[in-house]
């Protein structure tokens, strides 16, 4: 697991399998302390959107504005350890 990205309202993190290629990604907001987990298409589709952003001039306002389009999957209550 590495982290990607982390603002006031969300954290990213890489999920790696056994063989270190990327797995899926979770999102945690903060605020609401939800999170999500995206694999498959949807995690490609999430890491794309990201690449587009970063190749540009990021700032936090336009990936946070991005990561917030998955907020409505973000249904999983975050426990803190």
């Amino acid at each position: 697991m590495q982290m990607i990205y982390n603002s006031p309202v969300y954290c990213v993190m890489e999920i790696a399998g056994f063989d270190g290629e990327p797995r899926g990604v979770e999102i945690l907001d903060k605020l609401a302390r939800r999170e999500t987990y995206l694999e498959g298409e949807l995690a490609e589709s999430f890491r794309s959107g990201v690449q587009k952003i970063v190749s540009g001039s990021p700032s936090v306002e336009a990936l946070d504005g991005f990561i917030s389009q998955y907020e409505g999957l973000m249904q999983q209550p975050l426990a803190f350890h």
